[in-house]
């Protein structure tokens, strides 16, 4: 027995300390980073279960102790801006991570999906700028697109500095941003993007937040629920029976005349769990946002909303609203977040009182504004393109995202918004719409009488109407075939060809309606089998109601909203009921 563990102890001596727990910290504290500037910002890592760890960066130190798992985190002052590389130092006994040329400026987080992915390579007049491009000052952390069951703390990559080899792969809307604030301010700008294209809100929000919504409450529940059900045995056959039809199309492709081709068959993705799968609640922000949580930044830019513009979709002011609340939460900081509105998409419309999901998710986001602080939004219904979903200008969208910071964050006195609806008034069988961010006043882009506005009455038939500005911030609306008119609607279409109303700085004015009426909620034709889903889910609701309805006082406020939610949902079920077949 004694042998035995005089041979356990020295081979303990023996085995190299890396098989053990050692000092290490998340790829994205590495050569090159930028720090947020002014502030006590975050470092974190792994060690040895209480070992002593210190951080050092220029004259200020900071010291803590890993906890019972390894982990540890220390708050360090970044000081004020500095463009000259520095060292960080972080150290654990014998151990010791360097990491080098740190700069201290702006720090910014870029997320969303294809349109915030969208990379400057992709735009061939931005060739002779991607080849010109040096500005060390103005860095990028790139996030690979991953995915993962549960949240993670780490994530690949590195910082880079801008120059003509790394340029060509960065988000183009990220890249004008940064490259705006840089030479405004003057500071070094770091960029963190992690984004991925095709993927709605959902997914980049933790699933904690989206059960707080009853919308998305119900998008977790049926990802968890499918997650339950999936078969990897099953789910494999059904794969391979995929993959042999789509070899036999594809061969059936390669020997068609190419003029008669059309296009090509799409290879079948290989079997992922719901829960590992990259468009399901939570998923992407398991993987590429909780990585992050807690990195010391200025704020947020977002671009997204394509993956929720369809019948049905929870309501995109509920949304974007839990995944900036989440987020802010997680990294207690309220810090800025600005987002781009939806620009304009598909073949133009002529007639009036359109009912495309389109113009509804962009007038939702534009009211995150009045419900949400420190938000703000990039107004583009002027660079889209009827047939591409991705528009070549990410110049100007970037630019537009930095007026809103430089105003809002860093003090400058400019127009940062295009013109927004703030009230209307009916006046004698006219409507008076007043706006906000109007600059030295309103006009048009294109020195032509004003389109795109439409009227109604209390028929709720829409109808072109008369736009006049008669204000530097006002704008008169009629028609002759409507004398009573109730409610006004501006650039309500996919693509509102024609929608020329801008401010002195020729910025384009939003999306907008004054009416609350439901002709725009476009209606998602559901099976047989999802309208009897749906019809039990309510009736589980409305039972779940009334039980509690019964314990209440009947002059209680809870009574009377309850009352309101039994309603409501009786219409519903009333409405989902099958037809009656006549004998």
């Amino acid at each position: 027995m004694l042998i035995t563990r005089t041979l356990l102890l020295l081979a303990s001596f023996l085995i190299p300390t890396t098989l053990f727990a050692e000092l290490s910290l998340p790829h994205f504290f590495s050569d090159h980073m930028v720090i947020q500037r002014d502030r006590d910002v975050r470092i974190w890592g792994t060690a040895d279960p209480g070992d002593a760890i210190s951080v050092t960066f220029k004259t200020h130190d900071a010291r803590t102790k890993a906890d019972e798992n390894g982990g540890w985190s220390v708050e360090i002052a970044s000081g004020k801006a500095d463009a000259t590389g520095a060292t960080l130092t972080v150290a654990s006994g014998n151990d010791q991570v360097q990491i080098k040329d740190v700069l201290v400026g702006e720090v910014w987080f870029a997320s969303g999906q294809s349109n915030m992915v969208f990379t400057m390579n992709r735009v061939p007049a931005y060739t002779d700028l991607i080849a010109e491009t040096n500005l060390p000052n103005v860095r990028f952390f790139d996030a690979p697109m991953v995915t993962s069951v549960e949240p993670q703390n780490d994530i690949e990559g590195e910082w880079t500095l801008a120059n003509p080899q790394t340029v060509p792969q960065y988000s183009a809307v990220a890249f004008f941003f940064a490259r705006k604030l840089n030479e405004e301010l003057d500071v070094p700008i770091g960029v963190i993007k992690s984004a991925w294209g095709g993927k709605p809100v959902e997914t980049f929000t933790s699933r904690e937040q989206l059960r707080t919504n009853e919308g998305t409450k119900r998008l977790v529940e049926a990802t968890e629920a499918a997650d339950q059900k999936y078969d990897p045995a099953t789910a494999k056959l059904q794969y391979e029976k995929r993959l042999a039809q789509w070899k036999k199309a594809s061969a059936i492709y390669r020997e068609t005349p190419a003029e008669q081709r059309g296009r090509a068959p799409r290879r079948p993705a290989s079997p992922k769990r719901p829960l590992d799968t990259e468009g399901q609640a939570g998923v992407l922000f398991n993987s590429m946002i909780h990585p992050f949580v807690g990195y010391t930044i200025r704020g947020a830019i977002w671009y997204q909303g394509e993956g929720n513009a369809k019948a049905g979709a929870v309501p995109y002011d509920q949304t974007l609203p839990l995944l900036i609340q989440d987020w802010r939460q997680r990294w207690n900081d309220p810090f800025s977040f600005y987002f781009v509105q939806l620009a304009n998409f598909r073949m133009p419309t002529t007639e009036p009182g359109d009912d495309d999901p389109w113009p509804l998710l962009q007038d939702r986001m534009r009211r995150v504004l009045d419900t949400v602080d420190k938000t703000g939004m990039a107004i583009i219904n002027d660079v889209g393109e009827a047939k591409d979903i991705h528009p070549k200008n990410k110049h100007d969208v970037g630019e537009r995202l930095a007026r809103w910071a430089l105003a809002k964050d860093y003090g400058r006195d400019l127009v940062y918004s295009g013109p927004l609806y703030r009230s209307s008034q009916v006046n004698d069988g006219t409507i008076e719409v007043t706006f906000e961010h109007v600059g030295e006043g309103l006009g048009t882009r294109d020195d032509q009488d004003l389109r795109r506005f439409e009227i109604a009455g209390q028929d709720r038939q829409w109808h072109w109407a008369k736009a006049t500005i008669v204000d530097n911030d006002s704008v008169r609306i009629e028609s002759e075939r409507v004398p009573d008119p109730v409610a006004v609607r501006y650039a309500w279409a996919a693509n509102p060809e024609g929608a020329n109303l801008v401010n002195s700085e020729g910025l384009p004015a939003s999306v907008f309606r004054t009416d609350d009426w439901r002709d725009v909620e476009p209606q998602q034709q559901l099976s047989a089998r999802d309208r009897l889903l749906q019809r039990r889910s309510l009736g589980a609701k409305f039972r779940e109601l009334a039980a509690k309805h019964q314990k209440l006082e009947r002059d209680s406020e809870e009574f009377k909203s309850i009352s309101e939610q039994m309603k409501e949902i009786q219409a519903q079920l009333k409405s989902t009921a099958p037809m009656k077949s006549s004998q």
